[in-house]
């Protein structure tokens, strides 16, 4: 277990004295939880409960990492985006989830996983836990084996990009979803690294309460 002078985030849960459902949702719930802080007094959260999700970048032979553009209505955008979902089934493993994200976002299946980054999107307002994995050994999957999609998954566009180009992109301010950005410059820190970084696919994810 790591210790608060270490720089490493570390599980350190505080009483829950009332957990109360705010509103059932399609995907997630909204809670409200009163929070004993000790010293600093018994506080009430509303939160996102999520179920968290995966992000995988897959990069061919050329270092081209393949996105997809797709609508995403409460921003009232179409951003660049990594192939991604939810961990929504329950008891499936998040690497098996990430190859099924991208067989049926993108028709493709890859040889080796590792594990990229982590993170939380908003821990100040959701426990919604994220991990990005590195997909290489890319082929395309069968045409009889293929996900019939549809609602915003419909004719989505794709584009295999040169890794720095994408970089580039993120930058500049151009990409805007969060897996995307944290994907691509993880990928190109540890591909500076010489991939040193990299951990096994499989590594424990703490940070997400379904795994720990």
């Amino acid at each position: 277990m790591s210790s608060p002078d270490e720089l490493e985030d570390f599980l350190a849960p505080r009483p829950v004295l009332s957990h109360d459902l705010i509103h059932h949702g399609k995907v997630w719930d909204i809670v409200s939880e009163k929070v004993d802080l000790g010293e600093g007094g018994q506080v009430t959260r509303e939160l996102m409960d999520h179920p968290g999700a995966v992000t995988v970048l897959a990069l061919d032979e050329s270092d081209r990492v393949l996105m997809i553009r797709q609508y995403r209505h409460p921003v009232q955008m179409e951003l660049w985006e990594l192939p991604a979902g939810l961990l929504d089934v329950p008891g499936e493993n998040p690497v098996a989830a990430a190859a099924r994200e991208l067989l049926e976002e993108a028709d493709l299946q890859a040889s080796q996983w590792d594990l990229l980054a982590e993170w939380f999107n908003t821990p100040g307002g959701s426990n919604e836990a994220l991990r990005v994995y590195l997909a290489r050994g890319i082929s395309e999957v069968p045409e009889a084996d293929r996900y019939q999609r549809d609602e915003e998954e419909l004719n989505m566009p794709t584009r295999w990009i040169p890794l720095d180009e994408a970089r580039d992109a993120v930058l500049a301010g151009k990409i805007h979803n969060p897996g995307a950005v944290i994907g691509v410059l993880a990928a190109v820190a540890s591909r500076e690294g010489g991939w040193k970084s990299l951990r096994p696919a499989d590594s424990p994810w703490p940070a997400h309460r379904h795994y720990r």
